[in-house]
């Protein structure tokens, strides 16, 4: 990767997050930290507004737009697969918000590569069985709000013996293990936490309340703990 490429790498990765170590840039791009503190440089030189924030990193000041970017060939043909794979391991709410996306990524392309994302797009196929298909519920969307949010949710929940309940829970991550995607909440009825098959829940309401819980264990510990080889 040339300079020129690697500073504009630079400048997107910072607009992804709110905080990125001078160590996070050093290892995406394969260069030292002292290049890095070079090319931080030479972008402020440029007039991007970068500042940075002991110990959290540097940052992006808020306000501050880079102008729409094309997209390489290469770039959208991964785009369109992956909408494929959404479209069969997400769920109806991702799916639409990724279509949406994909939407405004493909009015940006020259016409030459929408013809050939056309015709990449009616020569990709994917076959599943229909219990591999995350069609029947729309919840991943409030679910991720839910996470992001740290808001108090209640659900509606049905088991696998068919026994609903109401739950108020505190969603700390969610999980796509056994073909399902699985919700992995606080529950204030157990008072303790629980896996939540997300096919299994009827319907989701933010209460708009905060999380009561002080501290939470990391979804990655609460994996170790599961009766599955993924």
């Amino acid at each position: 990767m040339n300079r020129i490429d690697r500073l504009f790498g630079i400048l997107l990765l910072l607009q992804t997050k709110k905080y990125v170590t001078a160590d996070k840039i050093s290892d995406q791009f394969q260069i030292s930290v002292r290049t890095v503190y070079r090319d931080i440089k030479a972008l402020l030189e440029q007039g991007i507004p970068i500042s940075f924030e002991q110990p959290k990193g540097y940052f992006i000041v808020q306000g501050y737009f880079l102008p729409p970017v094309s997209f390489s060939q290469d770039e959208a043909n991964a785009l369109l697969i992956m909408e494929r794979l959404v479209s069969r391991f997400a769920d109806k709410s991702i799916f639409t918000n990724y279509t949406t996306a994909l939407n405004k990524v493909k009015a940006v392309l020259k016409h030459s590569q929408k013809e050939k994302l056309e015709l990449l797009n009616e020569s990709i196929k994917f076959q599943l069985n229909h219990e591999m298909v995350n069609d029947e519920f729309d919840h991943l969307a409030n679910l991720q709000n839910a996470i992001s949010g740290r808001c108090l949710i209640e659900i509606d929940y049905q088991n696998n013996n068919s026994e609903s309940s109401k739950r108020e829970v505190e969603a700390i991550g969610l999980i796509f293990y056994a073909y399902n995607w699985h919700l992995i909440a606080w529950c204030h009825l157990r008072n303790d936490y629980r896996d939540f098959r997300v096919s299994r829940i009827v319907k989701v309401r933010n209460l708009e309340l905060p999380f009561r819980k002080k501290d939470h264990m990391p979804v990655s510990d609460y994996m170790k703990m599961l009766p599955v080889d993924y």
